[in-house]
């Protein structure tokens, strides 16, 4: 390749870079509180209370259920309103974010429903309130869990950015697209989905050297 697509591969990898970590975090900031209010307020939770456990599992089936391509273009109102553009790698965090959300919040809830309820109730019998339990027990006892499905986040959101770009956002995806198969430089493709699977493997061996670190204490 020439000096000018490689300029243009790494601008298109730190684009991409920029809407996973950024998107991964707010659905991580986001998310994990979700995932939370799913488990405390279900039948048995410490903090029962059935209709917002329905309320909000149906809003989380809800955004889960749409294909992410659609839900991009279903939110350009929405982009537009909080960023002012629809296009762009900013442009793209934020229906990257809102789809992030809820499958991470699935995904925290199946860690966070995995910790030995014997512990919660010896906190209880201690007198321990809720705040103490979900701080002193149900996220430390799930953490390698909570860690491990971030980890898997943010290995979708780097899928999801790549079909973003098809819409503009920027990143591998679009360069992809714009060089690799309208100008059929196959040379800029083959580049394009070496650099992706280094991306996802450098981040799965991260969070798998986090979560035995982790495991270990």
């Amino acid at each position: 390749m020439s000096d000018v697509m490689i300029d243009l591969l790494l601008s298109a990898l730190w684009e991409t870079v920029l809407m996973t970590v950024a998107s991964g975090l707010i659905s991580l900031v986001a998310g994990l509180p979700l995932g939370l209010a799913l488990v405390v307020t279900a039948k048995g939770g410490i903090a029962e209370h059935l209709w917002i456990n329905r309320v909000l599992g149906a809003v989380v089936n809800a955004f889960r259920s749409i294909p992410f391509i659609i839900l991009l273009v279903a939110l350009i109102p929405l982009t537009r309103l909080i960023v002012g553009t629809a296009l762009g790698t900013w442009a793209a965090i934020v229906p990257l974010a809102i789809a992030a959300t809820p499958y991470y919040a699935r995904i925290a809830e199946v860690s966070l429903r995995e910790v030995d309820r014997g512990l919660i109730e010896a906190v209880r019998a201690m007198g321990g309130n809720r705040w103490t339990i979900i701080s002193e027990v149900l996220v430390p006892e799930a953490l390698p869990g909570i860690i491990s499905g971030f980890t898997v986040t943010l290995v979708t959101l780097i899928g999801a950015s790549a079909m973003a770009g098809a819409i503009g956002a920027g990143g591998l995806g679009d360069l992809a697209i714009r060089y690799g198969y309208q100008r059929f430089e196959t040379t800029v493709m083959i580049a394009v989905v070496i650099v992706l699977i280094i991306l996802v493997c450098g981040i799965q061996w991260l969070g798998d050297r986090l979560v035995v670190q982790l495991d270990r204490r």
